[in-house]
């Protein structure tokens, strides 16, 4: 009698390689399944798929199945450059992952011309035959269009800078309106503080600005004083969808793909200097041990004083570059700015003492060409003036969270959970390396820990090194509508109120501010909100997630373009990955880029300081290769 065979089946999603195979990653949590490109069946990656596993004597190194059924496609359209003949045409798409050409027929050629990028909309799925056909929606850039790789990386992330012209006009529409005495009397007229904004100097959204002044007690009397977004988007209305649809404002080297239409960003809302702006104030009474002894969350009306910039701010904190001409220029707000330095030397050692972390890690800047070319990458300063204001909007964001968990209305919160177990073991394994011992498990890992650990190795060559990886064993933040607390910064309660013009979450967060303070979050609605807040929370963690893949696509596109006109050089870097495929090297410019095992001589350690030559820059396979030269 024939034994009967047992039919192991798992379900999961497809995540291919560019050469056409792929892993399966199990929806029970299990390990990764291997899947041949001959065993593919014709599934596309992120397809939901049901898998049979094969005998383990069909196994090479690790378990492998074959596709057996394609449950749910995940890819509906392609962004990618078109290949034209004279019949009939092929999308090579942009993702690498996505290896699958789509078949055009001439009629769907849409006018694309050989060589231009295109968006494609798959009307007939691949088999294991027959490649995907589609048509062409649009032409997203001329084959000879400078930007066309980044103009198609946003339309692959299914992103536009342009808006719905429905959407336009309702934003033009309330950007217009003035505002009026009505609304001026129902608020706190504060346009006699002298409150200023302090950004980058190309930022034209500008959705935060400060007041400080010494009360008698000799406490500070702190506003953080934000954009009342929330009055120009209607609740439910065309733009409000929009924003929460977008969730966040995604900003790429040299342009913004913005939340809102810069009628309401750039114009409306944004704090523009010795103009009437709407805000949401949190006036925060704070004593010389950084702490809040007292706050108010209020309707105001500004006018800022000045809109200033980091470095010349920074400069006059720090006395260096032209500070004698900027404090003459800015005379009449030097005592707020030396108080604002002040502070804000307060507010951070009080965090460094609860043990919250601060990553100090060097990134890196890209400059453009007028053709948007990459010219140069240089390290980006984290100066005395983006710290000050970094504290306060935590001051802010954490004083908002914790009056609006005790009054147990709906909300949405900023939550970073502890590392998981598996990260946190090989977190310490790392660590070792350094002769660093972190102690304890999941249940009693604190934030101190870290953060000790951060400042011990500061100044140490590989510094930079091992706050990447320590970040990376990290959990990602994300919205929710329960509090649970930021692991990172050692906050009971946390959330994002002071970006409401580029995040969705602070919008929302102003809407139930200002619903609460006029008594309209009556029993009645309290379960409708509770409800909105866990779809925006939702979405914008998704939404964040998406953009901040794309902004990280972008830099690395650009800095491996950079890299193309430097193949042949040597560079000093630090070892900062070490995989089974090879070894990831950083430059002191943070590029990163991978020696290949076939190009090593022996086995190299995380942190260790190497010299390499500069293989291959490959742009197209976001590739950049070097070799190691032995000393």
């Amino acid at each position: 009698m024939k034994k009967k065979l047992i039919r192991e089946i798992v379900v999961g999603i497809v995540n291919k390689n560019r050469r056409g195979f792929g892993f399966i990653k199990a929806e029970d949590g299990s390990k990764d399944i291997f899947i041949a490109k001959s065993n593919m069946a014709g599934a596309m990656n992120g397809d939901l798929v049901e898998v049979d596993i094969l005998p383990p004597h069909l196994w090479s190194k690790s378990k492998e199945g074959i596709v057996a059924k394609i449950l749910e496609r995940n890819t509906k359209e392609v962004v990618g450059t078109f290949d034209k003949n004279k019949r009939f045409g092929f999308v090579i798409p942009d993702d690498k992952k996505n290896v699958d050409d789509v078949f055009v027929k001439k009629e769907f050629f849409k006018n694309a011309q050989s060589g231009d990028k295109v968006l494609v909309k798959i009307t007939k799925y691949p088999n294991k035959k027959d490649k995907a056909v589609g048509k062409i929606l649009e032409v997203v850039a001329n084959k000879n269009d400078d930007n066309k790789d980044i103009l198609s990386l946003i339309r692959g992330y299914g992103l536009r800078e342009s808006f719905p012209s429905r959407v336009n006009a309702e934003a033009k529409a309330r950007s217009r309106e003035p505002i009026s005495d009505v609304e001026i009397g129902k608020r706190h007229d504060l346009r006699g503080w002298k409150v200023i904004t302090i950004d980058g100097p190309d930022a034209k959204d500008l959705d935060d600005g400060v007041s400080i002044e010494k009360m008698d007690n000799g406490n500070y009397l702190l506003g953080v004083h934000i954009a009342d977004v929330s009055h120009y988007v209607d609740e439910d209305g065309y733009l409000d969808k929009e924003a929460l649809d977008r969730g966040t404002s995604v900003y790429l080297i040299n342009q913004v793909i913005p939340m809102l239409p810069k009628a309401l960003s750039n114009g409306a809302c944004s704090l523009n200097a010795n103009e009437d702006k709407l805000t949401l104030s949190c006036i925060m009474e704070v004593n010389s041990e950084g702490e809040v002894v007292s706050h108010s969350i209020e309707e105001t009306i500004i006018s800022s004083k000045a809109r200033m910039v980091y470095d010349d701010v920074s400069d006059i904190l720090e006395e260096s570059g032209d500070y004698k001409k900027l404090k003459d220029k800015y005379k009449e707000l030097c005592q707020e700015i030396y108080l604002m330095g002040e502070l804000a030397r307060i507010l951070r050692n009080k965090r460094e003492k609860m043990g919250s972390i601060d990553f100090e890690i060097e990134e890196g800047e890209i400059l453009l060409d007028e053709k948007g070319k990459a010219v140069d990458i240089v390290v980006r300063e984290r100066r005395t003036a983006n710290k000050l204001i970094e504290e306060f909007m935590l001051l802010a964001n954490e004083t908002v969270a914790e009056q609006f968990f005790w009054l147990e209305l709906p909300f949405i919160y900023r939550v970073h959970e502890r590392p998981d177990s598996e990260k946190l073991d090989e977190l310490k394994a790392f660590l070792l390396n350094f002769n660093v011992r972190l102690k304890g498990g999941v249940e009693n890992i604190y934030p101190r820990t870290i953060a000790d650990i951060l400042g011990n190795l500061k100044g140490m060559e590989y510094e930079d090194v091992v706050n990447r990886v320590i970040l990376r064993s990290m959990k990602k933040a994300f919205y929710s509508p329960e509090c649970q607390g930021h692991f990172g910064l050692a906050f009971n309660y946390y959330c994002h109120f002071t970006s409401p013009i580029r995040r969705y979450p602070d919008l929302f967060i102003h809407r139930m501010i200002k619903k609460f303070l006029r008594g309209e979050l009556k029993k009645n609605v309290l379960a409708l909100y509770a409800d909105k807040a866990e779809i925006a929370a939702d979405i914008s963690s998704k939404t964040e997630r998406k953009a901040q893949e794309l902004e990280r696509e972008v830099d690395k596109f650009k800095k491996i373009e950079y890299m193309t006109k430097h193949i042949g050089e040597e560079f000093d870097g630090i070892v900062s990955g070490v995989t089974e495929f090879g070894v990831y090297v950083e430059l002191k410019n943070t590029v990163e880029g991978m020696a290949f095992r076939k190009h090593l001589r022996r086995d190299y350690s995380l942190g260790e300081k190497v010299k390499i030559r500069v293989i291959d820059a490959k742009v197209e396979e976001r590739q950049l290769d070097f070799k190691i030269l032995e000393k």
